[in-house]
């Protein structure tokens, strides 16, 4: 599979060679979907190889300390420590770096929750 930067490259050359305009929304989308999932491996990877703080991570991708957690947790690399909340925290970050220097894998993610059915409005019987 290609890297996130070919694919960033391939839709940036497709939205530019594009007639339609419907297209090059499209791709343009698309384009802003890597670059956000790239953004938030980066992250992952300068808060626990790099070791910087939340806040000079944020700093360097120009976000908050506080939109920084929740990126984390999206990340493949971070997901299994993050909260139930959906967030990464400082202390997490140090069970990470503790865990990588260790050798330790990464523990398994948190199953998702199964989807349930909920009835957009009640019948009566008649």
């Amino acid at each position: 599979m290609p890297n996130r930067y070919t694919l960033i490259r391939r839709h940036l050359d497709r939205a530019e060679s594009s007639d339609s305009a419907a297209q090059v929304l499209q791709h343009l989308r698309s384009i802003l979907i890597e670059v956000g999932q790239l953004l938030d491996e980066q992250l992952a990877s300068a808060v626990v190889d790099d070791e910087l703080s939340l806040a000079a991570a944020g700093k360097n991708a120009g976000l908050t300390e506080n939109a920084v957690g929740p990126r984390l947790a999206s990340t493949p690399r971070l997901a299994p420590y993050a909260s139930a909340v959906g967030r990464i925290t400082a202390e997490d970050i140090k069970r990470a770096r503790r865990d990588k220097y260790a050798g330790k894998p990464l523990p398994p993610a948190a199953p998702p929750e199964p989807m349930r059915f909920k009835p957009r409005r009640k019948t009566n019987p008649s």
